[in-house]
């Protein structure tokens, strides 16, 4: 049975950590106290919806959650820290503090332990994400209770409207780009001057100048989309920032 533990405090544990090539502990009250914590919980590092939409959505809108007064996200999986650790590295979630629940104390606990071992995964959390105020439970969101990994309720664009309906959410910017490119740098000054954080896309064998030609049209870099719209180039993004200046 999955609880709703809101107005509850968290659970006492402690976590083993690696960090810097050391074994640090680091405990409930050490991520909790005095603070606001947005901490969501996943079935495991690697994995598909975990590493394409839950954990990215997360880091992209981690300023967002700061400017309205979260302190820190955290990131919680019934892995050990090596696996979280590697998960982090690959993912590039600086934004994030992931947390190993390698022996699922804190997750059984809160009553969110589930046996996946049909997939293989022996116990496993079950997914959700909750908003935490030095130590209580103020809000969870627990994904429904059916077959499957459902992702529904604890996303991070649903934990943020929770927290301010109005918050203002960046435009997604994706831009192509080569190594050792100047006009992919300029490109990138500007998107950065303008604190726009952007996914880049490097061109390599998987992503060559047929695939850019595909999707933008061109085959020049760099190519900017901003909110699904195609920019173009380092100029027509210049030019893109000084209208919407004016405007």
């Amino acid at each position: 049975m999955l609880e709703n533990r809101e107005g509850q405090t968290v659970p006492q544990v402690t976590f083993h950590t690696r960090q810097n090539g050391e074994w640090v502990d680091v405990t409930t009250d050490d991520i909790f106290k005095g603070k606001t914590v947005v901490l969501f919980a996943l079935p495991g590092a690697f994995t598909p919806t975990c590493s394409s939409s839950h954990l990215p959505r997360y880091n992209e809108l981690a300023p967002v959650f700061r400017e309205n007064g979260v302190d820190d996200i955290v990131c919680l999986s019934v892995n050990d820290t090596f696996v979280m650790n590697a998960w982090a590295k690959d993912q590039e979630a600086e934004n994030i503090t992931m947390v190993p629940d390698g022996n699922g104390e804190f997750t059984e606990k809160m009553g969110m332990l589930v046996d996946k071992s049909d997939l293989g995964f022996g116990k496993r959390s079950w997914r959700y994400s909750m908003l935490v105020k030095d130590g209580v439970i103020e809000k969870m969101f627990i994904e429904p209770n059916v077959p499957g990994d459902p992702f529904e309720v604890s996303d991070a664009d649903t934990m943020l409207r929770y927290i301010n309906p109005n918050a203002k959410v960046p435009e997604p910017v994706t831009i192509f780009t080569i190594p050792g490119c100047p006009y992919c740098a300029k490109a990138k000054k500007l998107l950065e001057e303008h604190g726009m954080r952007y996914e880049e896309v490097t061109l390599d064998k998987r992503v060559n100048s047929r695939v850019l030609r595909a999707v933008t049209g061109a085959d020049t870099v760099p190519q900017v989309f901003i909110g699904g719209k195609h920019i173009g180039g380092a100029d027509d993004l210049e030019k893109w920032f000084q209208a919407k200046d004016a405007a």
